[in-house]
């Protein structure tokens, strides 16, 4: 299993046949490298997504048209990009589980809030989500844009999973603290990998205090376009 940041909350992760790219958003997100877009995206089989926000959905429709793949998200997103936007799309919900590539993505909730910018103010997009990813002998806990919730008592216990993917930097999702504690509350990682920082002010800008809050627990925090092997 290959993970790659891609900055903010966007991940490449190769898993069993699939190459899935999380949250894509390349063009203008300042974290990410334009001239590596190319190597960011070649090779991939699905986009998911996990909520309607432009920092998470940003070059996705773009990518699925570039590469001829599916978007996958909840299914009102999914079912009115297929009615809009002309692309393939899996829409489903919590709870649904999908077959990716032999990598099985079940739909988790997520407490936040999801649109799309319109003319006129925002748009549902359907609700905002988390996703576990299971395959190769693991289970990754992606979080989505979130708090802290009693949910993740269940999920830990029933998924299991031995990686984190956790949106940490606080203002618009738990920080740093909160991430830390729901860590240790409610999962057993072996793996944390901290995302949604960093890349704007009001953002915390340093991962330390997930790591110093997490002893016994492997954080790594990758440099954009850097992959980890799992």
């Amino acid at each position: 299993m290959k993970l790659t940041w891609l900055g903010h909350s966007g991940f490449r992760i190769e898993i069993e046949d699939a190459v899935i790219l999380l949250d894509p958003w390349l063009a203008g997100n300042p974290r990410f490298p334009d001239k590596r877009r190319d190597e960011a995206i070649t090779g991939a089989t699905h986009v998911l997504i996990t909520h309607g926000h432009g920092d998470h959905t940003g070059d996705a429709l773009a990518i699925a048209r570039e590469l001829g793949i599916p978007i996958i998200g909840i299914a009102d997103l999914i079912g009115y990009w297929t009615r809009t936007e002309g692309i393939e799309g899996t829409g489903f919900n919590k709870g649904g589980t999908v077959d990716l590539g032999g990598a099985r993505v079940t739909m988790v909730n997520a407490a936040h809030s999801s649109s799309l910018e319109g003319e006129n103010g925002p748009v549902y997009a359907g609700h905002e989500a988390g996703y576990m990813i299971a395959g190769e002998g693991r289970t990754i806990y992606v979080s989505g844009d979130t708090d802290i919730m009693a949910d993740m008592g269940w999920m830990g216990e029933y998924h299991r999973p031995d990686i984190g993917i956790l949106a940490c930097g606080g203002h618009y999702t738990m920080d740093m603290a909160g991430a830390a504690w729901a860590a240790r509350r409610y999962f057993d990682f072996k793996v944390v990998i901290p995302c949604h920082y960093g890349t704007f002010p009001l953002l915390e800008q340093s991962a330390e205090p997930l790591v110093a809050a997490l002893p016994g627990v492997d954080v790594r925090r990758p440099a954009v376009m850097e992959t980890l092997t799992l």
